[in-house]
């Protein structure tokens, strides 16, 4: 064994999945000494019996104080969430010991995404997540401080900056179309229709609860899509994104059809109305995206010029160029710090059950690593655990979902004051 002294911490961090299935003990594989060194300080933040964790990476976790972090608990991993499963909505204070503090419940969430929950953008105290009442979803407001709670009919996903205006997809389909990021419960009523025309993107006023479809799904599986053969496909959207001053969002849409060549997902933009919609990226395989400014997009996609890369693309021209080809070669859930300077990113599972999570200078071109995280094998598929990293207002705090520490899905703490500066 490797004669590196390590904290039992670190030895559960890193610990090689092979070693662990002979002994039942954390240890190191030779020469992984080398990816210790002037790795930053990982701390626990949320511990067993039950689970705990946050789900995506383009949701405000941390709310404007950088005190309080926002989470969900349950009592099961490893199977799909049925209807009347309960998960509890938290939050972590991070002044007071890690205190876990309890704030409410969902009947409508998911493994990737959990259900919504985030501080509403423009609050200090407000927090919105997803909910299901009856025979539809809806989602709660609750001010943390003043404990005061109004509910809207219908769920969000994604919010504009000023936090007056949200828009979703119809979850029903989601779940029809790709279990694991919609909600079970309610059964899709188009789930005949290859792309109903009542079906779409839905605006939501936070103020007053109205919603009007604003981009029915027939309407965008008419717009040509000269990349991708779309005979017979059924048609879904998903991933939805404000960019930083809501003058636009985007979505993905994707579609299922009869072979590979009938897959395949379109980013496109939108006003907050619905209006003026522009195709972004057409080629079929666009995955996990961030708005870098108001005009500019950095996606996990393939394109003609190098293949499967990061792309920045610039919204409305058709100028697109790579980032970090030589050491951003994974597809991850990537957003950029404060400032624009540092991209972080994570990966999935290497061989050896390693997700890396590390920041990018897009400046320099320097990688830098900030922990690798093993995942053990029964965390796959639907109800896998992506460590989907989330940074504080201030630029100087990561958090992450993982398993690695044995204790089920927790919550970790990465500081990255000493990089970021």
């Amino acid at each position: 064994m490797d004669d590196t002294k390590l904290t039992r911490r670190e030895l559960l961090q890193y610990a090689a999945p092979a070693a662990l299935a002979l002994t039942g003990l954390p240890c190191l594989t030779a020469g992984a000494d080398s990816k210790l060194k002037n790795l930053p300080p990982v701390r626990t933040i949320t511990r067993g019996p039950k689970f705990h964790w946050f789900g995506y990476y383009d949701k405000l976790q941390f709310d404007p104080s950088c005190r309080y972090v926002l989470g969900m608990e349950v009592d099961f991993e490893h199977r799909s969430p049925k209807p009347d499963d309960v998960i509890k909505i938290g939050m972590v204070d991070l002044k007071d010991n890690d205190r876990w503090i309890e704030l409410g419940q969902s009947r409508s969430w998911c493994w990737q995404q959990g259900c919504m929950l985030q501080w509403l953008p423009g609050s200090k105290s407000d927090i919105i997540w997803n909910d299901r009442q009856g025979d539809r979803f809806v989602c709660h407001i609750l001010d943390v401080l003043a404990h005061k709670k109004r509910t809207l009919p219908y769920p969000i996903y994604t919010i504009s900056p000023d936090g007056r205006t949200a828009v979703a997809p119809d979850f029903r389909r989601v779940q029809d179309m790709r279990p694991g990021y919609g909600y079970p419960g309610l059964p899709d009523p188009y789930t005949d229709k290859p792309a109903p025309k009542d079906s779409g993107i839905f605006r939501i006023d936070i103020e007053t609860g109205r919603r009007d479809l604003i981009i029915s799904i027939a309407d965008v599986a008419k717009i040509p899509s000269p990349h991708i053969n779309t005979t017979g496909a059924k048609h879904y959207f998903n991933h939805l994104l404000f960019n930083p001053n809501g003058s636009r969002f985007i979505f993905l849409h994707r579609r299922l059809g009869p072979g590979l060549e009938g897959k395949g997902t379109r980013m496109l933009t939108a006003k907050p109305d619905g209006s003026d919609i522009r195709v972004v990226d057409g080629y079929g395989r666009t995955s996990h995206f961030i708005w870098r400014d108001e005009r500019h997009i950095l996606a996990w996609a393939w394109h003609p010029s190098h293949g499967n890369a990061f792309y920045l693309y610039e919204d409305g021209t058709d100028k697109v160029e790579v980032v970090g080809k030589d050491v951003m070669t994974q597809n991850g859930h990537c957003t950029y710090l404060p400032g624009n300077k540092w991209i972080l990113n994570d990966s999935y599972p290497h061989k050896e059950r390693k997700q890396n999570v590390y920041l990018y200078n897009a400046a320099t071109g320097k990688k830098v690593p900030l922990g690798y995280f093993y995942s053990p094998p029964q965390y796959k598929g639907e109800w896998r655990c992506d460590t989907h990293p989330r940074f504080s207002p201030d630029g100087q705090s990561v958090v992450i979902d993982s398993p690695h520490g044995g204790n089920g899905r927790q919550m970790y703490l990465i500081d990255i004051g000493a990089i970021v500066g």
